[in-house]
């Protein structure tokens, strides 16, 4: 119950206040011991890779399970309070949905959409900058809302600090490139195991809220996407907004086929985003 309760609350207070700017991230924290080992030990090389992982998951996992036990000796109201503050600096639906929502605001939407996606803008339709907006907000639901409420309710405060760290990891080298294709390779796969049941768990929320009568329909599209799970929120989020997401996309100006999702119009709009933005 106590790790309801703190799930409860960090996601009340991110909805609320969103990040604390007058303190240092503890994300950006994560990013600068990734990157310190990465300066001082980087290979092209699989093994390499693997030991980036236990020495971030090592450092992380002494020092996030250091401060659950510290907290333990705190009352259980000031536990709760504590550790909800601690763990809502993990979740970013606010900052999530800010970001996406400024992008029906602002004068230029391509700088706007850039700073979100990898994909190229220059030559994007409106069209296109509302579909990657609605793309890039059902997957990051997964990785950045409801995977760390899941391992915040499984495993309390160090389970939401490991996932994160994991979910950073992946976003600094688990690339498919010449430099991160095997020294991030092993930090991939993890993230890749860690979101098999969030990713999937998110679509289903999905389809509940849109109280869909097959919950289970996103999974014949979603299985396309090249990621294991970026797939199904997204599937999911095509079909209760009656939207077909997906298709070639260029990136890095070269253009890549991808698959679609969803069954509906392939013309998105400003209020596909919006109802996107309120689902949940």
């Amino acid at each position: 119950m106590g790790n309801l309760f703190i799930a409860f609350f960090a996601y009340l207070i991110d909805r609320k206040f969103g990040e604390f700017s007058f303190i240092k991230h503890p994300v950006i924290i994560m990013g600068e011991l990734i990157s310190f080992f990465e300066k001082k030990f980087y290979n092209h090389s699989i093994i390499r890779g693997c030991l980036l992982v236990v020495f971030v998951l090592g450092v992380v996992e002494f020092l996030s399970i250091a401060l659950y036990l510290s907290l333990e000796f705190f009352d259980p109201f000031l536990n709760i309070l504590f550790s909800s503050l601690i763990a809502s600096m993990f979740i970013a639906h606010k900052m999530l949905r800010d970001s996406v929502a400024d992008i029906l605001h602002v004068r230029n939407k391509k700088e706007a959409i850039s700073m979100l996606v990898s994909r190229d803008t220059k030559d994007m339709s409106e069209s296109d900058i509302y579909k990657a907006a609605i793309e890039t907000y059902a997957e990051n639901l997964s990785d950045g809302v409801i995977a760390p409420l899941f391992y915040l309710l499984l495993f309390n405060l160090p389970g939401i600090i490991i996932y994160k760290a994991i979910n950073t990891m992946d976003s600094m080298v688990g690339y498919r490139n010449k430099k991160y294709e095997k020294f991030g390779k092993c930090a991939a796969k993890l993230d890749d195991i860690a979101n098999f049941i969030p990713s999937r768990l998110t679509a289903l929320l999905i389809m509940l809220l849109a109280k869909e009568k097959n919950i289970f329909a996103f999974y014949e599209d979603g299985k396309k996407h090249e990621s294991p799970n970026a797939g199904h929120p997204i599937t999911a989020m095509a079909l209760v907004l009656h939207v077909k997401l997906g298709g070639s996309t260029s990136y890095f100006g070269k253009l890549k086929h991808k698959a679609h999702f969803g069954k509906g119009r392939k013309n998105i709009t400003k209020d596909d985003v919006q109802n996107a933005l309120t689902l949940l």
